[in-house]
Parts: structure tokens; C-alpha cells; sequence
């Protein structure tokens, strides 16, 4: 018996209740004869057609800003009196219900000044979850819950066991304009994702998108992964989003995204990573500090689609700093917290040692353009001043819609890095310690299995360059006789101090490229 089957597009039936229920005609063929089979498939009551509708239908017309609605003892809340704003353990959704997934929701307030609508989809309905003040406790903060029944909720998280059975940790939140994060086991807060980057970095100013509205998949009993449906706007477009949660020792977001321009952007970025650098191995701190590095983050990982691993350590420059690195179809990128040892921090609150590494890996083909990386000067670790995403050559116009998927991992006990070998470490000083110069010395440790492999008297070539504004002195490349991996030294001269510096170096055995490329800025003085 030979089949063969035409997929005629999907039409949908709305009935009474707010399921859906989709026709696809199949034409089939056995022995000669045709035959058409009518296939009838229930589906939940919302998916991602609907929301790319709403968005389409925002996108036409013109943007409406939101009205504010924020008693005045919410206004200006200080961050402390915020976070004393908590919502109450036994109102969250699914509590009773035996789910291994429940959400619990953010108050209005503070920076937190919009309401987002949201929405549980069940098998047959979509019912808006309603905001009510008795459902938060106020802590300190003496306010009358009467001022407060007009107001909504301003995200939510979702808390899942990843650490232990018999606890539910939280490891994913959406708060704030279009900004999300999420964690792994042994996890604690650090690098964030955005829906949408636009205008990041440009002197006209960036615009921030926000999610207006959500819509939350009540999942089976069983079930391990949770389903959220976006809708994004802001004054120049809009967006329908999809994310699949999938909690675990890496936390797994699959994301859809369709973009609908109402107006042409200067940038669009999409897939955006945001994060802090304070200071770090590279570079000292400011003033005293007792600890050795502060950061969420220490590297930009790119992979391209010509197999080149490339390594960028963050800085946390004197100016503004915008780099980027062209490519076609991108396999991944990712802000990085490679360092995971205490006593390289010795913070026993913040905990950056374990703070996530965020890697996007795409889906499908991208097509051209560029991975952009954003670093913001800051006196403190209290702001993000990072932010890498992926700008598509050829940027939508408007009323021309774009669509990207891609996963985001939380990670830590499994991290993504190249397979050979890859930094561990990036070091910088005075040229000559005991008299300085105007010269600069840089040490860069490599470690991985390439290198481990090696026989004690193998030897490695360093593939050392530089742009036209740097020159290189001199370089040296060794066995690092404690870790097993290579040790890379090389001193450089800026030629002029007004402008930055790039360095490249990667590591080679005969003619087998043995490491990624590390890629430094040297920013301008």
C-alpha cells in the first residue's frame, strides 16, 4: 500500500464554549483510489494564532499608552518597601490542585508602574485571573487595601521542585517591561532576557517594549513543562510571544517571537541577554573593594555557523561601548558566568558563583547580521550594563511581520562551551610592573580536553593579532603546569589612547585549531 497526503491550511470552527476545533482535509492514496479523510482534532481555547492575531490587529492601529492608575503611597516606592509587598503562599494558582507547577503574581508599584492583564487557559476557557489585595501581604508598609482594589497584578513567577521534591522553588518571573528570567538547580539570580531590543545603544534613545498581556496554560497533574502566551507593545510595534518552560538542572525557555512593525526602528534586536560587570580578573575595581570580582556575567560566548567559538570578556568601560560581530545564521550566543569559584568573589549574600549563564541557541536559519554587545559604564552592581542580542541585516519595515524561535538556557552544572578547549581566565597589568610603561600585559589561561589529551611533549602555536591601533610586542605561549592547560602572555601598545584596541588570540597544534578565539576590547582611556 503506497500513501501519500496533501495538508490542506488549517480552518478553524469556534463553537459555543471558547474551544476550537480544527478541520484538515487529507487526501490519501491506496491502490489507485483516492480518498479524502476528514480529520477533526479538538485544541485548547488559545494558542499562538491568537495571540499574533491580537498583536497584528495592535500593530494596525495607532499606539494607545497606557493610563496610569497608582495611588500615591505606591508611587516612588522605594526598592525595600517594595519587595515588602509579598504575595501570600496559600492564594497561588494550582496550589490545590496537585500540579507540580504554580504561579504566584507581583504587585503594582515602584518602577513597577503598569498593570499586566492575565489570563488562565484552561481545556475550554480563557478567564482572566483577578487582581485582590487581600491576596498580598503588605508587610510594613501601612496602606489602605480599599485604595487598592483598581490595580492588577505587574508580572507573576512560576515555582516548580528543581532543588528538592518536597519544595517548590521559584524559577521563572516575568517583571518589568519586557524583561524575564529564569533558573537552573543550584541557581540564584542573575543575567536576564527581554522580549525585544529596540534602539539599544543609540543616541536617539532606546524604546522599551513591554508584555501587556499574558495568558498561563493550566498543565496537566503530571506534566513537566509549562506553556505562556505574550503579547508585547510599544509605540512602534508589537508582538506575540510563545514560551515552553521546561525547569531542571538547566532550565530550558523555548521562545517563538513574531514581530509586527508599526513604524520603521533604527535597531532591532532580537533574542536580548541583559546582565552586570562591576569589575572582575581583567580589570580592578574602581576603589577598595574586599572582593575580588563583582559580576553576573564575565563573558560574551558566540558560536557561528562556520564551527569559530569566540570569547569576549566583559569590561565596564569609562564610555559608552558598542561592538558587534558579523555573521550568517548563528548557531548561539550567550552572556556567560563562567567563574565558579566563592573564593574569586567572597560575597556570601550576592553569591555570583552562582549566578546562571544565559545561552540562546537558535532555530533555524537566521540569515545575516550581526551579534551586537552593548557595555554601559556603572559605579555600582545595582544596574544591569550589559546587554547582547542578535540585529538581523535586514531590518522589518513597517507592517512587515518577523518571526525568530529560539531556546534560552539557564545554566551552571552544565554549561555550553566549545568542545576542544576554551578561557578560564583573562588577566591584565603594566606592561612592566617594576617600571611601567605606556604598554599593556595580558594573561590568558585555556583549559579542556584538547588540551588535556596532549602528550607531555606536545607543543602549541599562539595565534596572536591585533587592529591597526594596537602592536603587538611581544607574545608567549606554555603549559600551565598546574591546571594542564595553556598559558598565553603577550604585551601590547595602544597607538592612540582615544580609541579602542581589539586583540585576538587562539591556540593551535600543528594544523588543528585547538581552542576558541579569544576576542578582547581594550577599551578607549
Amino acid at each position: 500500500m503506497r500513501t501519500a497526503s496533501n495538508a490542506a491550511p488549517a480552518t478553524v470552527f469556534p463553537n459555543h464554549g471558547a474551544q476550537k476545533t480544527r478541520i484538515l482535509l487529507i487526501r490519501s492514496v491506496t491502490a489507485g483510489f483516492f480518498f479524502n479523510l476528514l480529520l477533526v482534532n479538538t485544541v485548547l481555547a488559545f494558542d499562538f494564532d491568537d495571540v499574533a492575531l491580537r498583536a497584528r490587529q495592535l500593530a494596525d492601529a495607532p499606539y494607545q499608552k497606557p493610563a496610569g492608575n497608582l495611588p500615591a503611597e505606591l508611587q516612588n516606592l522605594s526598592y525595600d518597601r517594595y519587595r515588602d509587598i509579598r504575595f501570600k503562599p496559600e492564594m497561588s494558582l494550582w496550589r490545590d490542585d496537585g500540579l507540580l507547577f504554580e504561579t504566584a503574581f507581583f504587585h503594582q508599584g515602584g518602577n513597577f508602574e503598569q498593570a499586566v492583564k492575565i489570563n488562565e487557559i484552561t481545556g475550554s476557557a480563557v478567564k482572566e485571573i483577578s487582581f485582590d489585595p487581600g491576596k498580598f501581604d503588605y508587610g510594613a508598609n501601612r496602606f489602605d487595601p480599599n485604595r487598592m482594589r483598581n490595580l492588577g497584578f505587574s508580572g507573576f513567577r512560576i515555582h516548580y521542585p528543581v532543588n528538592r521534591q518536597n519544595y517548590k522553588d521559584e524559577v521563572l518571573a516575568f517583571l518589568g517591561a519586557s524583561y524575564f528570567r529564569a533558573l537552573g538547580k543550584g541557581q540564584v539570580y542573575g543575567a536576564s532576557a527581554r522580549g525585544l531590543a529596540v534602539d539599544t545603544g543609540l543616541s536617539s534613545g532606546e524604546e522599551f517594549p513591554r508584555f501587556v498581556e499574558f495568558w498561563l496554560a493550566r498543565p496537566e497533574p503530571s506534566a513537566r513543562d509549562l506553556t505562556i502566551y505574550g503579547l508585547l507593545d510599544s509605540p512602534r510595534l508589537s508582538g506575540a510571544y510563545r514560551f515552553i518552560l521546561k525547569p531542571g538542572i538547566e532550565t530550558v525557555l523555548e521562545v517563538r517571537a513574531r514581530i509586527y512593525p508599526r513604524e520603521s526602528v533604527g535597531l532591532l534586536g532580537f533574542a536580548p541577554l541583559t546582565s552586570m560587570f562591576l569589575f572582575g580578573e581583567n580589570q580592578p575595581p574602581a576603589s577598595e573593594d574586599y572582593r575580588p570580582e563583582v559580576h553576573d556575567s564575565d563573558g560574551l560566548s558566540i558560536h557561528t555557523a562556520s564551527g569559530e567559538w569566540i570569547w569576549r570578556p566583559l569590561v565596564n568601560p569609562k564610555h559608552l561601548l558598542v561592538t558587534s560581530f558579523a555573521m550568517t545564521n548563528p548557531v548561539g550566543f550567550g552572556l556567560m558566568q563562567r567563574d565558579r569559584q566563592f573564593d574569586h568573589y567572597e560575597d556570601l549574600e550576592a553569591h555570583y558563583q552562582q549566578r546562571p549563564s544565559a545561552w540562546v541557541e537558535t532555530k533555524g536559519k537566521w540569515g545575516a547580521g550581526r551579534v551586537e554587545l552593548v557595555q554601559i559604564p556603572v559605579p555600582d552592581e545595582t544596574n544591569d550594563n550589559v546587554v547582547a542580542y542578535w540585529v538581523p541585516e535586514q531590518v522589518p519595515q513597517a507592517r512587515e511581520p518577523r518571526e525568530l524561535e529560539y531556546r534560552v538556557l539557564w545554566q551552571k552544572d552544565i554549561e555550553t562551551h566549545p568542545p576542544d578547549s576554551w578561557v578560564v581566565q583573562s588577566r591584565r597589568g603594566h606592561g612592566y610592573p617594576r617600571n611601567p610603561d605606556q604598554s599593556f600585559a595580558f594573561t590568558v589561561d585555556f583549559e579542556g580536553p584538547a588540551l588535556k589529551k596532549q602528550p607531555p611533549n606536545a607543543a602549541a602555536d599562539d595565534v596572536v593579532s591585533t587592529d591597526a591601533n594596537g602592536q603587538i610586542l611581544e607574545h608567549n605561549v606554555y603549559r600551565n603546569v598546574v591546571t594542564g592547560g595553556w598559558r598565553v602572555t603577550l604585551r601590547v601598545r595602544r597607538m592612540d589612547n582615544s580609541k579602542p584596541v581589539e586583540l585576538r588570540c587562539h591556540l593551535r597544534g600543528g594544523n588543528h585549531t585547538l581552542s576558541e578565539t579569544w576576542s578582547y576590547i581594550l577599551p578607549p582611556d
